[in-house]
């Protein structure tokens, strides 16, 4: 085996090798879950989409409860709501963005979450920003800018930096609709509390019960919007449909498990590696180029990644 992948395993106990690789998992599925918002083509209204969403999480999550003879209900109920109003309502706010503004650009700004991710633990949670974790969170960050290419990223001292000579073809957010990027930005901040809420939650909560107060809380919610505006979905529609509830469930259920075990701002800098996959699956589905800034910005990416896997817990 390489040696600094012998490094970054020795660093670990198995219960955080084991918490990363779920977290890997989870970007990779969530990754996937995107692909089949933007397959949807906004032809669906966005509470539609998170509704069905909702209603095969429901069905999987108490299987899997039923399964685990685990009770739904939880002890922290108020708390467990609160987690599944903000969840839902930063769902809404990331579909919507996803249908309002390309690809790119609702993924850098969902992309701001890690940090702010790091900011609500601090100041919720208590824990402590360490300097390689802080490091991670802003060489991801610093990556996604690269990878999805706003358009100053083209700028003739960036561009000499990262050996492009032409100026990136991607819209910035100054020339996006200004509602659209604010619903962007409301996505990451509430997706970042959701996240500090279930790491405060899995102290005490089994993942499951946590998992299921999402779809138990957007299900009414997501209801009333719907009232005359609902469509009702082709075979073509309903499969991607189908793809957006299993890899959302998959990726909350593999999210929970790595949030029980590390630190919410660790957590978050491992999920910057989404980043890396929703370009692949770009570049395969979408026809988008490879250009040698989003090379470098898929190293950052990953270097972020390794740089937050080799961590260690404090004591």
């Amino acid at each position: 085996m390489h040696p600094l992948l012998n490094a970054i395993r020795g660093s670990q106990s198995p219960k955080e090798w084991r918490a990363c690789a779920l977290l890997i998992l989870c970007a990779l599925a969530f990754s996937v879950m995107t692909v089949c918002v933007k397959q949807l083509g906004g032809e669906l209204p966005v509470a539609e989409i998170v509704l069905v969403r909702s209603l095969i999480s429901i069905l999987i999550t108490l299987v899997m409860l039923k399964q685990a003879q685990v009770s739904p209900w939880g002890q922290q109920r108020s708390l467990l709501l609160l987690r599944g109003a903000l969840g839902t309502t930063a769902l809404l706010c990331f579909f919507e963005a996803l249908a309002r503004l390309p690809l790119a650009a609702a993924t850098l700004l969902q992309y701001t979450y890690p940090t702010l991710t790091a900011l609500s633990a601090w100041v919720w949670l208590g824990e402590r920003i360490r300097r390689r974790i802080g490091l991670a969170v802003l060489l991801g960050l610093a990556g996604v800018m690269l990878v999805v290419q706003p358009e100053w990223i083209g700028s003739p001292v960036l561009g000499s930096l990262t050996g492009s000579s032409t100026p990136s073809l991607a819209p910035s957010t100054a020339a996006l609709p200004a509602v659209a990027v604010a619903i962007g930005l409301a996505g990451a901040l509430l997706t970042a509390l959701a996240y500090v809420s279930v790491r405060k939650l899995s102290v005490r909560e089994h993942p499951l019960v946590i998992v299921f107060y999402f779809p138990l809380v957007s299900v009414p919610a997501t209801l009333p919007f719907l009232w005359g505006d609902a469509i009702w979905p082709s075979s073509v529609q309903l499969f991607w449909l189908v793809g957006v509830g299993v890899f959302t469930q998959l990726g909350q259920v593999w999210l929970t498990e790595g949030l029980a075990t590390l630190p919410a701002a660790r957590a978050t800098s491992i999920n910057y590696v989404q980043v890396v996959f929703a370009a692949l699956w770009g570049v395969m589905f979408f026809a988008e180029p490879i250009t040698s800034t989003m090379v470098v910005g898929a190293a950052c990416v990953l270097g972020a990644t390794l740089i937050s896997l080799s961590a260690r817990q404090p004591g």
